[in-house]
């Protein structure tokens, strides 16, 4: 039995998310599925993250078991053969037994974009947040800041996750403006249930003057979700790379 590993990227529309569940067709499913037809067997992958529904990836890290004698570098173009238009494998490549997706992860990057305009974007609205009022980078930037290191993040989880650990490193924010479009980039070494998008909608608040920059470390040593800003919506996120040890 071997192991293989996929970068995978795929537009999450029209999907109920990344892992399989017994309503709604999702990414897990559709992988799975694709992969069988070509290694002539019935095979589970495992994610190196439970994308929700609408959020997209670049750069989703899913591992398989074969015995399959299709040799690694041919095994995207077979795949990708058997998928929809809106999945696509990237790359594969054979690693040890022992690699696990959500274990060992270096650091992960997301990125939420906002598009900063009073009319919606018939090329956009998949992939972004309309945002109808004006944006101070500046001070959205000056907040970020004050979220990077190692903290517990208890704050900007949402209810029903199931980890007990809260305690997460980010390494970096950054807000990024391209005409209407605004990108924000955050890497960490792992991120909770719903923490980027609650992270996005804090950040909002202090744009909007509900809260001041100096409110964020209050925020996260008080470890109260009521007190950190709402949860936005899930098609302006993207997986966009996860580098292993």
């Amino acid at each position: 039995m071997k192991r293989f590993k996929m970068i995978v990227a795929y537009d999450g529309t029209n999907y109920n998310g990344f892992a399989r569940q017994p309503n709604g067709v999702t990414i897990q499913e559709t992988l799975e599925e694709a992969i069988s037809k070509i290694v002539q067997h019935e095979v589970r992958t495992l994610g190196a993250g439970r994308t929700d529904q609408g959020v997209h990836a670049k750069g989703q890290c899913v591992t398989f078991d074969s015995d399959t004698k299709v040799p690694a570098e041919k095994l995207a173009k077979a795949i990708n053969s058997q998928l929809p238009l809106d999945i696509s494998v990237k790359t594969v490549e054979e690693v040890s037994m022992d690699f696990q997706p959500r274990f060992g992860a270096k650091r992960k990057t997301y990125r939420y974009q906002i598009l900063n305009s009073q009319v919606r974007d018939p090329f956009l609205y998949k992939y972004s947040l309309q945002y109808p009022y004006k944006l101070d980078i500046e001070l959205m930037q000056e907040a970020a800041n004050q979220m990077v290191g190692k903290h517990d993040f208890a704050c900007f989880c949402s209810a029903g996750s199931s980890v007990k650990d809260t305690v997460r490193e980010i390494y970096s924010i950054e807000i990024k403006k391209n005409e209407d479009l605004i990108a924000v980039d955050i890497c960490g070494n792992g991120f909770l249930y719903n923490m980027v998008r609650i992270i996005i909608g804090t950040l909002l608040r202090v744009n909007e003057g509900k809260l001041s920059t100096g409110d964020i470390k209050k925020i996260i040593n008080g470890k109260d979700r009521q007190k950190a800003g709402p949860t936005v919506p899930p098609q302006g996120l993207t997986m966009l790379d996860i580098i292993y040890e």
